[in-house]
């Protein structure tokens, strides 16, 4: 660490040309070694001139001690926080790791030898401490003895002190030879003060008359500070309308600074200088009793963040070492147990207190913001109280762990005064230049003239000080309310500083002009200092009187106040505070200790993230929780419930009894029951769930933005992205899905029940502060593709493998049959096999559910999936083709020779197999398509202005168009939902099957030959009893009218990629079926054309199915006459077969 510097203090209160006297005098400089104070140093009262008073500097000395020492305190509390580490051999790597602590010693060694000269100059020259008359200076004295005191306490705990001394000077001896030159004062200075109080009572014995005197000044103060809640009360403490023909009057005091001085300091002074100072305990009886009633308040007071100091026990064994002291002792003992039955309730009481009186003071300057002029001190009063209660409320339930009454350390309402406390901060930033505006004109028009007036009748007023106070008038008096207007910055440190100095001046005994001999002086003066404060100095009003930073010490205690805020309900609108207050860890921060800033830094960032996220997640489940409810009370409106109220209907009209319902079947309430309330003040969990979103999303909605250290907080954006991943995972809850017996709820039930969930969310837009539309969307969006932003499964990646593994596996095996008349897949009934209805989950308003859910993107990824499926039957229909590849070429070259084909047919092997195939790949294609028309209409319902154009675009297509223009097109029209003649998606999964390294006219021909396979192998569809075509259903109980589609868009997806005439090959195909049918005309085998008529009906399909071919090709080779009769013989076989079932 490097040795202590300061920068001069630039003196002056903004005059043109400062003298070398007065504020022009340069304060303090760069000191490093004891004779650069001692120069300054007093020898003895007889000798003291009155220049040697000014040149004492005491004001700049306590100011530039008072912040050292402040910096060396807090690295000592770092030292003793960190462990030493491992224990390096290297002689240059131990002066490495220990100079810092080594220089931090140094340093306190030297804060103490410039303490002891100040001290001791102060005693020389006889100063005179008042708190309510020369404020800045008794409190700066009584400051650096409390400071020097917890440095030297520091000191003594940490344990590992002279280890690390006696390592760096060995390690400093062996690498130059020597040891260091402040080894030895500093070896001697820490055995001295291993009992440390025992060594600082000896050295604070001198200065007892003055110390006492310090704190005697506090008596008043400290008791007027020190009522209970029930007097504060009586008094109307805070309150601005309790006298209302005194508003607008400012609020003021003699003792102006005094008014918000913290409490806790005031104990800190009273518990560490009687310690100190003790002596006077026992001749003075004014000390005795302000030292017992300091006892009685606090069991615990803070040397510096988390380290604190037992009060009793250690004053108690310090006086019981001592001859003399067992009365104190005892008054120890009683008033330790004052402190412990009495202290916990009365500060609860306070707290309460506070709460009321600050929200009452917070609401009247909210809504009049002009009194903050002249009841600014009322905020600043406020703030340091709730500041006082609520540290004293952290220091004493970290320490007090074992207690009969726990209660009295604990406050679940601790919350809504922290967020008055930032309430009040935010009010007077908010309104700065309200009390700027204010403060400005009673300086320049009040304070000015007043002063002015006391100084020309002060009896003795030597030059300097003349000076010094007509600096100020002539300052003051130079205000402009325009300065505000004109957002001019502020600078009255040197008036405050040169104020400083000339209570310095008066308080020495043989000063010419006595400051507590002009009392009206002390009060003006200390009423200017607070208004120029309010002119330059709000927000360090506001760190001083209302900081917080203490939390980042007590992390534990800080985390529980937020757990227990979120238990009770009423508190939830307060919580904001906590992640508003890790703004405060900056202010915890010194010069001297650079290291610690990103570890405090850390701490403050996490904190507030933790809150918010709790906050944020708090929120969104109970948002979601409301969204459920919702979705129940939609689930009541959706059709299928409303069979039972039908049937109760039409039974009262058909019966004159009334049938009663049957044993177990529970009795539904009818939808919109629920808001029937025969008593309101029956609670429903709907009520409990809004009351508890209002209360959150008050403290989300809280403020806009914060920042904690140099990062912005936006708490809007934690609740945006947790309801964004929990109605993700909300959506793929509702959809129902179970792995193992695979079931799922249908499209347009979850579609019913996301419209409830994002129905409610759009509700709530405006109140928690949330861009609803933007977390829909993305919500919305991430489910439209196989995963979200968490790697979770959406309901596109769920309800495809559903409809690939369930519905289409079910209906390639020939349980679920494709009914075109019911536009949807139809369960066959047979027993024990089906777990759901079919037609529940593909009919066109499920279709079209299912295309609002997924999306265009979605159905992508479906239509992708499908896809997938049927390039892998291509591949193996391709295998088969192969196997059969010179059988094959034959038939082709002589299908129109009946002998030689009788001869050739029985040659193909895996015939069946083919059809299988073709017929899997025609289902896929149906339900495809299907899928495709509804996300048509859905299209068309959204966007009809882009569906016109589309559909326009595609009618431009002609068969001489260039295929790459056609395909492009067509894939715009295909993301549509439009159907084309070519299906690019097929085109392209067919395109991107790994090719062998057979060629392009290989694979040409293979194409040409699996149409001849096919058209060969219709007929043996004759011999399946499934192959009967069903009128009802306009279609096969095998699903082979689904062959159709699957010639059709293979046929044209094959063909486009090899630059082929689609219809050629489909003309062939149909001569070559024809020839093939037509001879099964002329089979003999009653088995073999058992479905012949229902096969012949496949011609018409086909042609039906395509856009190529048309009737009149079909006549040329297939005669119409045997479709129609075909048609006939169906249509009788099918009225027969009903017949016995319509007569039984």
């Amino acid at each position: 660490m490097t040795p202590f510097t300061h920068e001069p203090i630039v003196e002056g209160t903004g005059r043109a040309a400062p003298t070398r006297r007065g504020a022009s005098a340069q304060a303090g400089g760069v000191w490093r070694h004891q004779a650069l104070l001692s120069r300054c140093c007093c020898l003895s009262v007889a000798t003291m001139s009155l220049t040697s008073t000014y040149q004492h500097k005491l004001a700049e000395k306590l100011s530039i001690l008072n912040d050292r020492g402040q910096g060396v305190l807090i690295r000592m509390y770092n030292i003793r926080k960190q462990h030493l580490g491992p224990v390096h051999r290297e002689k240059a790597e131990i002066i490495r790791f220990l100079t810092n602590y080594y220089q931090s010693f140094v340093d306190v060694m030297e804060f103490r030898d410039h303490v002891y000269e100040l001290l001791n100059t102060i005693d020389a020259c006889q100063c005179r401490f008042d708190i309510t008359v020369n404020f800045d200076f008794t409190r700066s004295y009584l400051d650096l003895i409390v400071t020097y005191t917890s440095v030297i306490l520091l000191l003594s705990r940490i344990e590992d002190r002279r280890l690390l001394i006696g390592m760096y000077n060995c390690a400093h001896e062996m690498l130059h030879g020597h040891g260091d030159p402040s080894f030895a004062r500093l070896g001697q200075m820490v055995l001295e003060y291993d009992h440390p109080l025992k060594k600082l009572t000896e050295e604070f014995g001198p200065h007892t008359k003055a110390v006492s005197g310090a704190l005697l000044s506090l008596h008043y103060l400290f008791v007027r500070r020190n009522h209970g809640a029930e007097q504060w009360r009586s008094a109307q403490l805070l309150s601005v309308i309790s006298s209302p023909p005194a508003m607008i009057n400012p609020a003021n005091s003699d003792t102006m600074a005094c008014e918000y001085l913290s409490m806790e300091v005031m104990e800190r002074w009273i518990i560490i200088g009687f310690l100190l100072c003790h002596g006077c305990l026992n001749s003075n009886s004014e000390c005795q009793k302000l030292w017992k009633l300091c006892l009685q308040g606090s069991l615990y007071i803070t040397l510096i963040r988390d380290d604190v100091l037992q009060v009793h026990k250690v004053t108690e064994d310090l006086f019981s070492s001592m001859k003399g002291y067992g009365k104190r002792v005892a008054d120890i003992k009683e008033s330790k147990e004052h402190a412990i039955a009495n202290s916990g309730q009365f500060h609860s009481q306070r707290r309460q207190f506070l709460r009321m009186a600050v929200k009452e003071l917070q609401a009247v300057l909210s809504d009049e913001p002009g009194l903050l002029g002249p009841k600014a001190l009322f905020a600043f009063m406020a703030l340091s109280f709730i500041r006082d209660e609520v540290t004293w409320l952290v220091r004493h339930t970290e320490n007090v762990t074992k207690t009969k009454t726990p209660e009295d350390y604990a406050d679940s309402s601790i919350a809504e005064l922290l967020f008055l406390l930032e309430e009040l901060r935010a009010l007077v930033r908010k309104h700065t230049k309200v009390i700027q505006q204010y403060h400005l004109q009673y300086l320049a028009r009040f304070d000015a003239l007043l002063l002015s007036d006391i100084i020309q009748n002060l009896s003795v007023c030597p030059e300097e000080e003349s000076i010094i106070m007509s600096s100020f008038v002539s300052t003051l008096s130079s205000l402009n309310p325009k300065q505000v207007d004109s957002g001019e910055k502020f600078e009255f440190s040197g008036l405050r500083l040169d104020w400083f100095r000339l209570q310095a001046y008066t308080s020495v005994a043989k000063a010419p002009l006595h400051l507590h001999e002009n009392p009206d002086l002390a009060k003006v003066m200390n009423l200017i200092v607070f208004h120029s404060r309010m002119l330059d100095s709000v927000e360090k009003m506001l760190v001083e009187t209302s900081d917080l930073s203490i939390f980042c010490f007590h992390l534990r205690t800080f985390e529980k106040m937020f757990a227990v805020t979120l238990e009770e309900p009423t508190m939830l609108r307060y919580a904001i505070a906590f992640p508003l207050i890790c703004a405060h860890f900056v202010h915890c921060t010194h010069e001297m200790c650079p290291e610690e800033y990103p570890h405090l830094k850390n701490h403050g960032l996490h904190h507030c993230n933790s809150f918010l996220e709790e906050l944020a997640k708090q929120t969104s489940n109970c948002v979601l929780e409301i969204c459920a409810e919702q979705r129940n009370l939609s689930e009541q409106l959706l059709p299928k419930h409303c069979a039972t109220t039908i049937s109760k209907a039409k039974n009262k009209k058909t019966m004159k009894q009334r049938q009663t319902p049957r044993k177990g079947e529970p009795e539904r309430d009818k939808p919109g029951a629920e808001s029937h309330r025969k008593n309101r003040s029956i609670v429903t969990n709907m009520d409990k769930l809004h009351l508890t979103l209002t209360e959150l999303a008050l403290t989300m909605n809280h403020v806009h933005s914060f920042s904690v250290f140099e990062h912005t907080i936006f708490p809007a954006e934690y609740l945006s992205s947790h309801l964004e991943t929990r109605l993700n995972r909300a959506i793929v809850w509702l959809a129902g899905y179970n792995a193992s017996t695979q079931e799922i709820v249908r499209p347009s039930e979850l579609l019913a029940g996301v419209k409830a969930y994002i129905g409610f969310i759009q509700s709530l837009a405006q109140f928690v502060g949330a861009d609803a539309s933007r977390i829909i969307r993305n919500a919305l969006l991430q489910q439209t593709q196989p995963l979200d932003s968490s790697g979770d499964q959406t309901i596109t990646t769920l309800y495809t493998n559903w409809y690939l593994e369930s519905l289409l596996r079910q209906a390639s095996s020939g349980t679920i049959l494709l009914s075109p008349a019911m536009q949807a897949f139809v369960s066959l009934p047979r027993e024990g096999e089906q777990s759901f209805s079919a037609e529940e989950y593909s009919d066109i308003s499920e279709m079209r559910a299912l295309a609002e859910l997924l999306g265009p993107y979605g159905m992508k990824f479906l239509s992708e999936n499908l896809m997938w499926h049927v390039t892998s039957q291509i591949v193996e229909l391709k295998k088969l083709v192969v196997e059969n590849m010179d059988v094959l070429v034959q038939i082709r070259s002589n299908f129109s020779k009946p002998g030689l084909m009788a001869s050739l047919l029985p040659q193909l092997m895996g015939a069946e197999n083919v059809l299988k195939r073709m017929t899997i790949i025609g289902v896929i294609l149906s339900f495809r398509a299907m899928a495709q028309e509804g996300l048509r209409e859905v299209f068309s319902s959204h966007c009809p202005f882009l569906m016109g154009p589309i559909e326009c675009l595609k009618e431009f297509v002609t068969p001489d168009t260039d295929i790459k223009v056609t395909l492009s097109v067509f894939e715009l029209a295909s993301a549509a939902g439009v159907g084309c003649d070519i299906d690019p998606a097929l085109v392209a999964a067919i395109a991107n099957l790994k090719a062998d390294s057979t060629s392009p006219e290989e694979e040409y021909k293979v194409a040409c030959l699996l149409l001849v396979f096919l058209a060969v192998s219709l007929p043996l569809l004759a011999t399946d009893p499934s192959s009967f075509y069903s009128i009802e259903k306009d279609g096969y109980n095998n699903n082979i009218h689904c062959l159709t589609k699957a010639i059709i868009q293979v046929s044209a997806a094959l063909f486009t990629l090899y630059n082929k005439n689609i219809e050629t090959h489909l003309k062939e195909f149909l001569v070559v079926a024809s020839v093939s049918l037509l001879q099964l005309g002329q089979e003999t085998d009653k088995l073999k054309t058992r479905n012949r008529e229902s096969i012949f009906l496949l011609m018409r399909l086909v042609v039906e199915e395509s856009s190529f071919l048309t009737l009149d090709m079909l006549e040329s080779c297939f005669p119409y006459v045997l479709l129609r009769n075909a048609y006939r013989e169906v249509s009788r076989a099918f009225h027969l077969n009903r017949v016995p079932a319509s007569t039984h």
